[in-house]
């Protein structure tokens, strides 16, 4: 159920220190409002499968190639995290997968970290859980279609997650002058 979905990293100097500001305000509050929904929604039991989801997104995501524009990309688990434990749990779960990347492995960088977690933990993890719930609803639920349904939707959630959150990437770097977004929102998304 793991997609193999595409993501992007943003290395540091690419987004100058306002917009950078902003990305970590917003990581700060989401991780502020997971940190207070996980509390209540999570039971014992599914804080081990947390850590153990971490550990295999964060090797999957270890493998990274470079996109046009200058940024990175490689697989991205933050849909899969929500479908399974919900998104609040998924913003925990790539906070923590994203910040040992960018800390001890230099995979992005310390003032683009704000919007690295946004973008590939929130709204990456948001938008494919909510394509994901929006399609299980809509869809047949025979027995045999009710399995085709669920792999279905997980994979054009976690696609269209990564799209949409390439697509802010692209106009986080438009934003800092980086790229114009004429050339980074072809290059990031299929949406152009």
């Amino acid at each position: 159920m793991f997609t193999p979905i595409l993501a992007m990293h943003i290395p540091d100097g690419f987004l100058n220190v306002p917009v950078s500001a902003v990305g970590w305000l917003l990581m700060i509050v989401m991780v502020g409002l997971a940190l207070r929904q996980t509390r209540h929604q999570l039971a014992d039991r599914q804080t081990p499968l947390m850590g153990i989801l971490a550990a295999c997104i964060f090797a999957a995501q270890m493998i990274n190639f470079p996109v046009a524009g200058g940024t990175s990309g490689h697989l991205l688990g933050a849909t899969l995290v929500a479908i399974l434990l919900g998104p609040w749990a998924a913003v925990l779960v790539m906070t923590s997968v994203i910040g040992v990347q960018g800390l001890l492995f230099q995979d992005g960088g310390l003032l683009a970290l704000g919007f690295n977690v946004f973008n590939m933990g929130i709204v990456s993890g948001f938008v494919g859980y909510g394509v994901y719930t929006l399609l299980q609803k809509g869809l047949n639920r025979t027995p045999l279609a009710m399995r085709t349904a669920q792999l279905a939707s997980a994979g054009i959630g976690a696609w269209l997650g990564v799209v949409i959150a390439s697509a802010v990437c692209a106009l986080e770097l438009a934003a800092s002058g980086t790229s114009p977004l004429a050339i980074a929102l072809p290059a990031m998304s299929v949406f152009t």
